[in-house]
């Protein structure tokens, strides 16, 4: 992390609004450059540049698509997708990896090879655009929402059940950022109609070497082309069994493969139009799953419903000593989740271990063994430590909202809300990504 982000007049787009905020916000990552250098982090100087960083990026989107609208420019759409998915998943994800790795080092050479690869690129490409008027053709095959939605959950199940690892979904707009010291795989698929299907996949290294595990402390020829050759092999499994989950591919065959340098990677993927450029911290690495086709855009799953719909049920576990909050519970989620439930701490610990969940509600006020307690027991194993809670409470107040919120769940919903808003929250939290 030697290094700073330098202003070029290149990165200058014109418009007085756009080019003095994206100065200002290459100014707070230069600011997180040198904290990171430092042997001695402050956690405190760590957490508010970085919100300060937010903040300028989320006011910087809202005046950028104010020029944009007040112009009338026509990728205005596309861009407000880039930027929901920068502030809505991103930054979110970046933020909680900072958090839950106490600020380390490779969180912090993430958050800033991923922000500042972000901010770059998009300078650069999409709004260098707004003055010129071209259109964004690197996204303009990018599939809906509830497309990405469904390959994103394929791709996480798949990694679940080739590596053991729960993923979260960092962006569905990933524009080749470099994200660490990464292995690039290139798989080119053909079908008898001669249309070609370009996957790339991205493997972070630590992600390749926590797979066969730790054979030697210090990188060597022979390690690099043993990790070079797992990720080329993992790369063609996992677009296999993509395949058996989408009808369109099904037909296609291997046509040819490749390493990339992270260069040669870039090179080629800014001359593509993605029908999806998704990215994923899978806990010991992080992963980037991109496809391009020589078709039209068409939909990859004529009918996405379905095949969500096919997809394993997300599994919550209600914990309650409430027959009567585990019962609506039960009855409010159980169409579109697996749900579990327990009317205690120590049949919540049974349940966690035999019947792993995606999520936990977790009543704060329960008797014998409270929700804090029971999250500080969830937190303290090393298993358990990533499954994400959101406490049930019955108190709203400040106080008590305020010690909830200390514990660090990913957050908390009011029993009295009405059922429909539960139901809401819940499907946003997964919504996001998780």
């Amino acid at each position: 992390m030697g290094y700073r982000l330098m202003w070029d007049k290149r990165y200058n787009v014109g418009v007085d609004i756009i080019d003095k905020e994206h100065r200002k916000l290459f100014s707070i990552l230069n600011k997180l450059f040198d904290i990171g250098r430092r042997e001695k982090k402050s956690h405190f100087a760590c957490q508010e540049a970085i919100k300060y960083f937010r903040e300028h990026a989320i006011e910087h989107f809202t005046d950028e698509e104010a020029y944009m609208a007040s112009i009338r420019y026509p990728g205005l759409e596309t861009h407000r997708r880039i930027h929901k998915d920068f502030r809505e998943r991103m930054l979110p994800a970046l933020e909680h990896e900072l958090e839950l790795t106490d600020y380390s080092e490779t969180s912090i050479h993430h958050f800033l090879g991923v922000c500042a690869g972000w901010l770059i690129g998009h300078t650069l490409i999409e709004d260098r655009m707004i003055v010129s008027g071209e259109p964004m053709k690197h996204w303009e095959k990018l599939l809906p929402e509830e497309e990405q939605a469904v390959m994103g959950q394929t791709i996480a199940s798949l990694l679940r059940s080739m590596f053991q690892l729960d993923s979260q979904l960092v962006s569905n707009c990933y524009a080749g950022e470099k994200f660490g010291d990464g292995i690039y795989c290139r798989l080119l698929y053909c079908d008898r109609d001669k249309k070609k299907w370009e996957f790339f996949l991205l493997f972070e290294r630590e992600l390749i070497g926590s797979t066969i595990g730790k054979i030697a402390d210090t990188r060597s020829e022979a390690m690099d082309t043993m990790l070079s050759n797992v990720a080329r092999y993992a790369a063609k499994q996992l677009v296999e069994r993509v395949k058996l989950h989408f009808s369109s591919l099904e037909q296609c065959e291997l046509a040819g493969e490749q390493l990339l340098t992270y260069e040669q990677f870039h090179k080629r993927y800014d001359q593509e139009s993605p029908q999806f450029s998704l990215l994923f911290d899978t806990g010991r690495g992080y992963f980037a799953y991109c496809m391009t086709t020589s078709g039209t855009g068409e939909q990859l799953c004529s009918t996405w419903a379905e095949k969500k719909a096919a997809l394993p049920k997300k599994r919550i576990l209600v914990v309650d000593d409430s027959d009567f909050i585990r019962k609506a519970m039960q009855d409010l989620l159980e169409d579109d989740y697996e749900v579990l439930t327990a009317n205690s701490g120590l049949a919540a610990i049974r349940s966690i271990t035999l019947n792993r969940p995606d999520l936990i509600l977790l009543d704060y006020e329960m008797p014998v063994c409270s929700g804090s307690q029971m999250l500080e027991m969830i937190r303290s194993e090393k298993d358990l430590t990533d499954i994400p809670v959101i406490f049930l409470t019955c108190r709203v107040d400040r106080e008590s909202v305020r010690k909830a919120i200390t514990l660090r769940p990913e957050g908390y919903l009011s029993k009295s809300l009405p059922a429909e808003s539960v139901k809401r929250e819940i499907d946003h939290f997964f919504d996001k990504g998780h």
